[in-house]
């Protein structure tokens, strides 16, 4: 049962990068590219979790992609509100 949901979550995260890399084909923000590679890190972390076992010492990699992705969304919000403020005179 614990695949079937890792395997759910693995899926979620992969639709939600494929679909912010298609608002960045058509508009070319960064911002969507930085969310698309942080989902498709999430899912590389689901994945590595799984394959790994329980007791894995990899595990901890799988941890390391977790905090890469999230550090994307930040960079992605960063990078965001920086470019908007140079438009505003």
């Amino acid at each position: 049962m614990t695949s079937l949901v890792y395997g759910a979550v693995i899926m979620g995260s992969l639709v939600i990068a494929f679909f912010f890399l298609s608002f960045w084909r058509r508009m070319r923000d960064r911002f969507f590219l930085f969310f698309s590679l942080a989902f498709l890190l999430l899912a590389l972390n689901w994945l590595i979790l799984v394959l790994a076992g329980e007791a894995s010492d990899i595990r901890s990699y799988g941890y390391l992609t977790r905090l890469l992705g999230f550090a994307f969304i930040i960079i992605a919000v960063v990078d965001k509100n920086r470019s908007t403020r140079k438009n505003i005179p």
